[in-house]
């Protein structure tokens, strides 16, 4: 179990600066949130790194040095990591943990949420309504970094977070194991009382920009939507998610 003290460690001990350090602690099963390297970089050692990277399916990103030198003034060698401040976890894990204990599993997807208040607060109404865990992709996803953490308001100490390559790969894995997927999007006039979420679900959620993605809706058990009677077309992402993820826990818990 966490401590307090450990959090608040874990929270502010996110940057590796330096390629062999780098190199260190992704060896070492280090969980890196982000990496930024100096455009141009080149060298033995820096191939080195390039490999490792590739075969752990962490994505860099080429920035300026400038960047680089404000984020840390100490000798980064043009290679700066975030480290994240949680350890994801395999869906693959959980799903039979869930069953095994009994438990209806309810799972929440995050499809190309990107901004980290808003994954903080639905992470945060995740944990309240009993979800077991959340699902977000490698690539296009809100890192998860002090901001998170406190718009989470710690909730993401205490749900498993699961980090794949590819959902569309996920969302056919949790259908083998029984489990629906609901896709919430505006691209349909089924509302949401109408899915019956007492069952093993995952809920889809997408990017209020792009929505999700059209090959999840394609293969989604339901398609769901909010009713809305207002003029504006949309609520923020994170409410969204609460009202959905609540109309589950309503139904479970009549």
């Amino acid at each position: 179990m966490n401590t307090n003290s450990d959090r608040v460690r874990r929270e502010h001990n996110q940057m590796i600066f330096g390629i062999r350090a780098l190199i260190e602690a992704i060896k070492s099963g280090q969980d890196i949130e982000a990496v930024y390297v100096q455009r141009g970089l080149t060298g033995a050692l820096f191939n080195e790194l390039r490999v490792l990277l590739k075969e752990a399916e962490i994505t860099y990103q080429q920035v300026p040095v400038e960047k680089l030198n404000r984020i840390t003034q100490k000798n980064h060698q043009g290679v700066i990591g975030m480290v994240s401040p949680i350890t994801y976890q395999k869906i693959e894990d959980i799903v039979p943990l869930v069953y095994e204990k009994g438990e209806v599993p309810l799972l929440l997807i995050l499809d190309g949420i990107t901004d980290v208040r808003n994954m903080g607060a639905i992470a945060r109404t995740a944990e309240c309504s009993g979800v077991h865990a959340i699902i977000v992709p490698v690539k296009g996803s809100a890192q998860i970094n002090p901001d998170t953490i406190k718009t989470s308001a710690g909730a993401l100490f205490n749900i498993p977070v699961c980090r794949h390559e590819s959902l569309s790969k996920v969302v056919r894995y949790l259908q083998e194991s029984g489990i629906q997927i609901v896709a919430c999007t505006e691209k349909t006039n089924d509302y949401l009382y109408k899915v019956d979420f007492k069952g093993p679900t995952a809920i889809v959620m997408g990017s209020e920009e792009d929505g999700i993605s059209s090959e999840i809706i394609r293969v989604a058990d339901h398609l769901s939507k909010i009713p809305m009677s207002g003029t504006i077309g949309s609520l923020n992402v994170s409410v969204s998610a609460g009202v959905i993820l609540y109309e589950a826990v309503r139904q479970r818990t009549i």
